[in-house]
């Protein structure tokens, strides 16, 4: 019992008064509809609580809100517990809120409907933002849980209908305090490789709890700023989680989500049998349409016109040929007759042969004397015989 006689410091008031709270509160349950949440750079959240008539201040440190599945949001009715203390530096009360959950089902499910109207209101649902799946996938990154029944359901899908189509695992938890966090880490890992094609970002079903992970707004916009294409396997057909939204494709359940990603290799097989013989035929039968087609054509008038005027053009060459040629025959032989006639005409005027026959040329002053009226008695002269010459002084001929 406090004197009241004594005098109390403000500091000594404010630590009995917190005392005296955590005595008589050590450990209660509260709830409320939070307001004013704020999580610290530090990773402590502080917030409201409040009902219709009053308010109380309430904090949750890093290591108790690391257990907490999902993110509060203002007007959400949560049920925290923890006990009452007093913050000395300000002579506040508070709550130190050491777990928390939501009110009921009730509160995931508008906290769903909110964050859902915030997000479309942004357009990160619109069709015009979804980029297409590609056909033929070489490697495909799959966000799950490491050790799910749901990874060994892709996987045996996987094998079955294309097993040259590679798996990149990002593992990443998928329920409880983190799990959205993790999710986020695996898909900016994937988004940082260069040989991706798709994404499958997946996890079994389970209650709205267990799958809330995949609506909460930092996976939402992870996958919708995800530079390559994402297809949302969460839950089973009748879970819609708001991952399933933002998703390019949403698929029903994860082992469907690998049959959207993946070509069925039966039916590639059927498809290539098919078109190899329906390619056989259609080229026989494309050969026989235009066959007599084509004969016709080359049958045609128009193009024996061309044809006929090349063959008589190459007649008549061949007959300028044959003119050419006998014309340049006759030429030959008259050239050769004339040849023939001057050869025995230069025959018949060889000096030599003439000589040989007994006649002699006279020559003075390197001329020849043909005529004797030409001859001079008193110069030298030489006269050739076939055999020799013999030369005569002018002395000799006195």
């Amino acid at each position: 019992m406090v004197d009241p006689y004594d005098i109390l410091s403000v500091s000594e008031l404010t630590k009995q008064i917190k005392q005296t709270l955590e005595e008589v509160f050590p450990f209660i349950a509260v709830q409320g509809e939070i307001s004013n949440y704020k999580a610290h750079i530090s990773g402590h959240w502080y917030f409201n609580l409040k009902d219709a008539d009053s308010v109380i201040s309430c904090t949750m440190w890093k290591g108790m809100n690391n257990n907490v599945f999902f993110t509060p949001q203002d007007g959400m009715k949560v049920t925290v517990s923890g006990r009452i203390t007093v913050y000395p530096p300000r002579g506040n009360y508070q709550f130190d809120v050491r777990s928390m959950k939501p009110a009921g089902a009730g509160e995931l499910n508008t906290a769903f409907e909110v964050l859902k109207k915030k997000l479309s209101s942004e357009g990160l649902f619109d069709a015009k933002f979804k980029k297409p799946i590609p056909s033929f996938a070489k490697r495909i990154g799959v966000v799950t849980a490491i050790n799910g029944a749901a990874l060994r359901d892709m996987i045996s899908i996987l094998q079955r209908r294309f097993p040259l189509v590679e798996l990149v695992i990002a593992p990443a938890k998928v329920q409880g305090s983190g799990a959205a966090e993790s999710i986020v880490d695996a898909l900016n890992i994937l988004n940082k490789k260069n040989d991706i094609d798709i994404i499958i970002v997946a996890r079994g079903g389970g209650s709205i709890e267990d799958l809330w992970a995949f609506n909460e707004e930092i996976v939402a916009r992870a996958i919708f700023s995800s530079k390559i294409p994402v297809i949302s396997g969460v839950g089973h057909e009748v879970d819609t989680t708001i991952s399933d939204y933002v998703a390019d494709i949403r698929a029903s359940t994860p082992s469907v989500a690998m049959e959207i990603a993946t070509k069925d290799k039966e039916e590639i097989f059927a498809f290539i049998n098919e078109f190899s013989y329906n390619s056989a035929r259609y080229i026989d039968e494309f050969v026989s349409l235009n066959r007599s087609i084509i004969q016709n054509y080359l049958d045609s008038y128009g193009f024996r016109m061309p044809l006929d005027l090349l063959r008589r053009k190459s007649q008549q060459i061949d007959g300028t040929i044959y003119k050419l040629t006998g014309n340049f025959d006759k030429l030959m032989l008259k050239l050769k007759n004339k040849v023939l006639f001057l050869t025995k005409s230069l025959d018949a005027h060889d000096i030599t042969k003439m000589l040989k026959k007994g006649f002699v040329l006279v020559r003075q002053d390197s001329k020849f004397i043909t005529r004797a009226g030409n001859f001079l008695a008193n110069r030298e002269t030489i006269l050739k015989f076939y055999d020799d010459e013999i030369k005569i002084n002018s002395k000799n001929s006195n």
